[in-house]
């Protein structure tokens, strides 16, 4: 075969998987609130899409916005007929997704924020194409925080949530090697026969609900395969206080969801918890003896030690030693955001308007 020959080959081979790829029909689920800072440039990134507009669907879901949102996703329901919008009054993310997943038509669907970074026009066609040459019930990608644009604090979080001190050490989510992977922590794209096995997401969620449904899907036995190449960015955190109500959110659900699948519990998933314990208890048992005052001192510095050191790591990798300042000033609002949700949900315990939820889900 000669050269021409060879690479004429390759072209139809190409065209031809790219024609299988695409009759998957993909159903793009988008749970916003108060996003009309980003929502218009994700749904642009959205509906320019390298990929047959008849083959894919966006299924917007608003929780009640208040800053003209609607307004802005209503402009793109004008002029893209695979673009609908759809009222989510409760305004969970859980309870957005399955109002999406109730109108849904796709083959598959995923789950695409509106304050993503959706760089690749060919997004779309890779998560298409992972599907199709893994045979996976699940997709899962990396989530970094980098954005264009990003202040020194956004990167700041950026670099703190990539390290080994700012995430859980279990999520592969800033993973960059492909291969089959537990769902738990990164699965975003599903197969419609998912839901038909393992049932939609828990509204008593309204944080961690993706991990709550992921954790079905891995003891159901489904599989998940994660692709660096369908990575998705996210915007941070614009504020310190933001980012601790994030934290706290997250830490709720986190216990939330150990008191669901009491399997999940962990002792690394709540470190958050006692660490912020220990520093409440170390403040009034370091007036009770010397000896407790120095404990509790020489483990405070070595925390701080910990922190400074990872933080200068970070930013030498990043190779912005102007976001040093910030980095042990986040890592601490991560830690003690992360505890202080979950102590509340664990002395707050199930609500009776949960525990309603859990009978009426039942029946």
């Amino acid at each position: 075969m000669t050269p021409a020959e060879s690479l004429s080959c390759r072209r139809s081979d190409a065209r031809d998987s790219a024609k299988i790829t695409e009759t998957l029909f993909i159903t793009v689920i988008m749970p916003v609130r108060n996003e009309v800072k980003w929502i218009e440039r994700t749904l642009t990134q959205l509906v320019t899409q390298k990929y047959d507009p008849e083959r894919f669907e966006i299924i917007v879901v608003d929780g009640q916005s208040t800053d003209g949102t609607p307004e802005r996703v209503a402009k793109f329901v004008e002029r893209h007929p695979n673009v609908r919008l759809y009222a989510n009054p409760r305004r969970l993310g859980s309870a957005a997704r399955n109002v999406a997943l109730r109108h849904a038509r796709g083959d598959v669907v995923v789950i695409v924020d509106g304050h993503c970074e959706l760089e690749d026009n060919r997004y779309l066609a890779k998560l298409a194409s992972a599907f199709d040459r893994s045979g996976a019930d699940c997709i899962g990608r990396p989530q970094p925080l980098d954005i264009p644009g990003a202040t020194a604090l956004q990167r700041a979080i950026a670099a703190a949530r990539s390290s080994w001190l700012g995430h859980h050490p279990d999520s592969y989510i800033y993973s960059s090697e492909e291969g089959f992977v537990p769902a738990k922590s990164v699965a975003v794209a599903y197969r419609r026969s998912v839901f038909e096995q393992v049932g939609t997401f828990d509204e008593r969620f309204d944080a961690c609900e993706d991990v709550e449904m992921n954790h079905r899907i891995d003891r159901a036995g489904l599989r998940c395969f994660f692709t660096p190449e369908a990575v998705v960015h996210y915007t941070p955190r614009t504020t310190l206080g933001g980012l601790f109500r994030q934290l706290v959110r997250y830490g709720r659900g986190r216990v939330r969801l150990a008191r669901k699948h009491p399997e999940t519990f962990s002792v690394k998933s709540f470190l958050p918890a006692l660490f912020l314990l220990g520093c409440l208890a170390g403040l009034v048992l370091m007036w009770v003896s010397s000896w407790l005052a120095v404990a509790y001192l020489s483990a405070s510095m070595i925390y701080g030690s910990i922190l400074v050191a990872t933080s200068a790591v970070a930013a030498v990798r990043k190779g912005e030693l102007s976001i040093l300042l910030w980095l042990p000033l986040v890592f601490v609002v991560v830690h003690t955001g992360s505890g202080a949700g979950e102590i509340l949900e664990l002395f707050r315990g199930p609500s009776r308007h949960l525990c309603r939820q859990a009978v009426q889900t039942q029946t």
